[in-house]
């Protein structure tokens, strides 16, 4: 193994014990694979693409032959599996030479990928399935690295790699990726047999080395090396980004301004499709945003195409002071006018540069915005792309910092960004992808959402596509952390609040808005039960009642109101009330009477809402025994007592009252509650669902 050097700006996470275990170079290139996607100094999220070149039996022939594995289209290095892989003959791909028709003909080509396939079943081969295959290495990486990107992108790439490498790393200009920037490659490993790897202008790197520890080590060296020199440069001819013209407001100022701002953005971006948010002041958004320079780099867009096909090709920096009251009428308005005009030059931006077989104008709303002296947000169609969409921003701002240090930063030209984000190819990819769910860019907030129903309400959200706040006085992190395992961690949160405690209520929602841009569903879901007769009810017994079924309704419809007046979007309040809050059964005043209040609060509701578009609707459960909290505090007791059976028989007992003769199950008021969300009953609101099996005492008349 080579000898290597202290790492300072890369991760070295190889594990010799680990790798000793490994004995095929496939799986040694999965390896090597993972570990660099998990530096996003070196690649983001489905950035960049890895391979090996092995041996395999050609099932025709017979034959053993050399075949590639390359990480397939849409996929990651840092999640890759075998699975991920396009796995495809060398000879064929170098035979595809005589098929290749010019730079006119790039996307043809593509389909021809599928004719060199060793393994049918593998996945589909990418763009840059050349550019490794026409190379005659066995491994290989090509990567989007913050240093490298930063002479990529300079006015001087060319020469600073040139000295910086001693022409060990070569230049090849920006092309967009295809089978002649895979020709330009092989031609400048044939031309000069010493190099050890490519920049590619504007655009990442390529290194390479015959064994898999060997590439890792080179493609780490390398881009040290380029972070290295320019931790030098930074402040020597100037300071970075012309130095601070206005400083960041307090951390905790800067998320009440993110709090007021969220809403009000969601609501805009979220014209043509519901947008989901995200929200960081990370220190070098600030560095960035608070410059003299972000007037002049901000507009010029990024420069990998990585990076503005998660971002458009430039972001939208506010106009408005950081400590601005956000909700004042005149902001509004700065705000408001400022989107419009964005939308304006996208459009422009996109009649100047479309061709006759362009696909159509997309949202042309900003998915980055910039809000000097505060952070940065972002927006897409769910959680885990707005993040991501931060990450390559901040991605940007690194390789803007790098190449003003050293030369000056130099973006692609309209022309060519365009012809990357409405690529033939990009489109046909968009067009794959699975339908949106239906719940897809709505936020919910459940409380009560580590008991039976409400956790069942959360998953089957989830399920859904929604983004979800689980908010419980108890247990919140441990029911949150379960689905999290099931459903990823960008999709839900927990938050510990007590539905009694307004502070606490307020902070949960703060912390909901940070997390995910706004809301759209409220469902009322926290309960308690008490069962006694009239005399053994206590002024206690009461007020807790209340205040967890009654007032919290209120408390919470009031906050989700006013945030849905900011976002200006349609939304959902569902309460989950009880069959008890129609039906009046014995030993049940204080419970009976507090359900009543939710259900004809809903009603008060729907009637003052309907102008805001906020439905407001009901479910009524009836005898959810499992996994149900109310059962908790004697209530069981109480309610077997009253029914004159034992709390074993209760279950039983339920059931066999109703007329279909079913036991109620937390799922079944969640799907309830799902038919009221989903858009199935868009047009409803005021209304009452029962979910109690047939309960005639409890039919609305």
């Amino acid at each position: 193994m080579p000898n290597t050097i202290a790492f300072k700006y890369v991760q070295y996470l190889w594990d010799d014990a680990h790798a000793a275990s490994i004995n095929n170079e496939v799986d040694s290139f999965i390896y090597r694979s993972n570990l660099l996607g998990a530096d996003l100094r070196i690649t983001n999220y489905a950035g960049g693409n890895t391979s090996c070149k092995t041996t395999a039996v050609n099932p025709v022939t017979g034959n053993t032959e050399e075949v590639m594995w390359v990480k397939g289209s849409g996929g990651d290095i840092g999640t890759l599996t075998k699975k991920g892989c396009a796995v495809l003959y060398t000879q064929k791909l170098h035979e595809l030479k005589k098929r290749y028709r010019g730079l006119a003909f790039e996307d043809e080509m593509v389909d021809l990928f599928n004719y060199c396939l060793h393994d049918l079943k593998s996945a589909a081969p990418s763009i840059d399935t050349p550019l490794h295959g026409l190379l005659p290495f066995k491994h290989i990486d090509h990567l989007h690295p913050d240093a490298i990107i930063a002479i990529a992108a300079a006015k001087d790439g060319e020469q600073i790699t040139a000295d910086l490498f001693n022409g060990t790393i070569g230049w090849i200009p920006w092309q967009k990726p295809g089978f002649d920037l895979g020709l330009q490659l092989e031609a400048a490993v044939k031309n000069n047999p010493a190099l050890k790897g490519v920049v590619l202008g504007g655009h990442g790197l390529f290194t390479w080395a015959e064994d898999s520890y060997e590439c890792y080590i080179n493609t780490l060296e390398t881009i040290e090396k380029a972070a290295a020199y320019l931790e030098t440069q930074y402040g020597k001819k100037k300071p970075v980004f012309g130095g601070e013209k206005i400083n960041a407001l307090p951390a905790d100022q800067r998320k009440q301004q993110a709090v007021a701002l969220a809403p009000v953005l969601r609501g805009l971006v979220s014209s043509q499709v519901r947008m989901i948010g995200h929200f960081t002041d990370d220190a070098r958004v600030l560095e960035f945003i608070n410059s003299n320079d972000l007037a002049v780099l901000g507009p010029k867009g990024t420069s990998c195409p990585d990076h503005f096909l998660r971002t458009k090709i430039r972001p939208l920096i506010l106009q408005i002071p950081a400590d601005a009251a956000i909700h004042t009428a005149e902001t509004i308005s700065i705000i408001q006018q400022q989107v419009q005009d964005y939308r304006n030059d996208y459009t422009a931006y996109y009649e100047r540069c479309k061709h006759s077989n362009s696909p159509a104008l997309r949202d042309n709303n900003p998915v980055v915005f910039l809000y000097p002296g505060v952070g940065m947000f972002t927006f897409a169609k769910d959680k885990f792309t707005a993040r991501v969409a931060a990450e390559f921003y901040i991605n940007a701002i690194n390789v803007m910092k790098g190449a003003e240090a050293i030369s000056e930063y130099s973006g692609l030209s309209e022309q060519e960004a365009f012809n990357i984000e409405y690529w033939l190819l990009e489109e046909a990819k968009l067009q794959r992808m699975p339908k949106p769910k239906s719940l897809a860019g709505k936020i919910a907030y459940v409380t009560g959402a580590s008991g039976g129903i409400g956790n069942a309400i959360c998953e089957l959200f989830l399920q859904n596509g929604a983004c979800v706040v689980l908010s419980d006085r108890d247990n919140a992190d441990i029911a949150a952390t379960e689905l999290q395992q099931k459903y990823g961690k960008d999709f839900c949160t927990g938050v510990k609040a007590d539905v009694t405690k307004q502070t606490e209520l307020q902070h949960s929602f703060e912390e909901m808005i940070l997390q995910f841009g706004g809301i759209d569903i409220l469902v009322n879901c926290a309960g308690i039960s008490i069962s006694k007769p009239l005399e053994q009810t206590t002024l206690a017994d009461w007020n807790l009642l209340e205040d967890i079924l009654v007032k919290a309704q209120f408390i919470l419809s009031q906050q989700f109101t006013e945030i849905i007046r900011q976002q200006k979007t349609d939304a959902d309040i569902v309460n989950i009330a009880s069959k008890n809050g129609l039906y009046a059964g014995p030993n049940n005043v204080a419970y009976g009477t507090a359900k009543g209040a939710q259900i004809h609060m809903s009603r008060l509701l729907a009637a003052e809402l309907g102008k805001d578009k906020i439905r407001v609707n009901v479910v009524n459960p009836d005898a959810v025994v499992r996994g149900s909290k109310i059962w908790e505090n004697g209530w069981a007791e109480g309610r077997a007592k009253a029914y004159g059976v034992s709390v074993e028989e209760l279950p039983a007992y339920y059931a066999k009252r109703t007329l279909l003769n079913e036991e109620i199950l937390p799922e079944d008021i969640a799907k309830a509650v799902l038919a009221l969300t989903d858009g199935s009953l868009k047009k409803s609101t005021g209304n009452i669902i029962n979910v109690d099996g047939g309960f005639a005492g409890s039919f609305l008349r």
